[in-house]
């Protein structure tokens, strides 16, 4: 009987002493986390304090498909995001023919996704807006990345949010690929899903260069649009003149107008399918 007490008495002490080890490993993998989402928002706020410091091309191609995968409507505007000679950071659209979108209608929120949340930055002045859960580690093409479901706390009105997943590297802790979409839903509008993939860019920061959507947007009973976006950013250029800081979630004011604006272009029977990046170290 006293045997089999010291027993029992013996794997009481080496289950508490496992469940404190388990607990303790928990604690500590939390404060990893912690740690994780603190650095990568603060290399957040760097990247959109450098990114105002970049010129780029934006190249913004929005189509609705019908039958047999045939375009239906486009609306297509390359812009140059540049700045004046007083540093004010402007759009200079340089390909804009006339849209033939019939079944679509670009709303402000449209726009305001365009500029902020589809190129989605987390920065460590919204990381109290969001709700930010750690799904895992996953390895996207040559990178090992942290895995985390966002939502928003509340909304705010007239400001938009991201519902989604974000992808942090593991080594530069920086935000390389983003999946979701912009919330919340205004009227009777109705927002895409979306993928953003993100590329290093001179070394040091990862900066939006491919946004992709391929979504079937339902507005009612036996109303609904297929639509496909493509949004690439390139020819990034650091910009040395006086900075007019614009947040991302501003709309650039026009510079200029296509001399082609009034000219409708002809359509191509089927929708490019420009290939995604591949998300690699330099």
């Amino acid at each position: 009987m006293r045997f089999k007490a010291a027993l029992i008495a013996l794997a009481m002490t080496f289950t508490g002493i496992t469940g404190l080890a388990q607990q303790t490993n928990s604690a500590s993998q939390t404060a990893d986390i912690k740690e994780v989402i603190r650095r990568f928002a603060a290399a957040e706020s760097e990247n959109k304090v450098a990114r105002n410091n970049y010129t780029f091309t934006q190249d913004l191609d929005i189509m609705t498909i019908g039958e047999a995968g045939s375009i239906t409507g486009r609306f297509h505007r390359i812009s140059d995001i540049i700045y004046d000679d007083l540093g004010n950071r402007i759009e200079k659209i340089t390909f804009f023919p006339i849209s033939t979108l019939k079944d679509l209608i670009l709303t402000p929120e449209d726009m305001q996704d365009l500029a902020g949340v589809q190129p989605f930055a987390l920065t460590t002045e919204d990381l109290p807006k969001y709700l930010i859960n750690f799904s895992g580690k996953e390895k996207i093409d040559e990178i090992t990345t942290y895995a985390f479901d966002v939502k928003p706390k509340e909304f705010k009105k007239g400001e938009r949010y991201f519902e989604g997943r974000i992808w942090v590297d593991d080594q530069d802790l920086q935000i390389v690929k983003v999946a979701g979409k912009a919330v919340p839903e205004v009227g009777k509008q109705k927002f895409p899903r979306f993928e953003s993939f993100r590329e290093n860019i001179d070394g040091r920061y990862w900066f939006p260069t491919y946004v992709a959507v391929d979504d079937v947007l339902e507005f009612a009973k036996a109303s609904s649009v297929h639509m496909k976006m493509t949004v690439r950013y390139t020819n990034y250029k650091k910009f040395s003149g006086r900075i007019k800081v614009v947040d991302e979630g501003e709309a650039v004011p026009e510079d200029a107008k296509s001399p082609d604006k009034n000219k409708p272009t002809a359509e191509p029977v089927k929708p490019p399918e420009p290939p995604k990046p591949v998300l690699k170290r330099p």
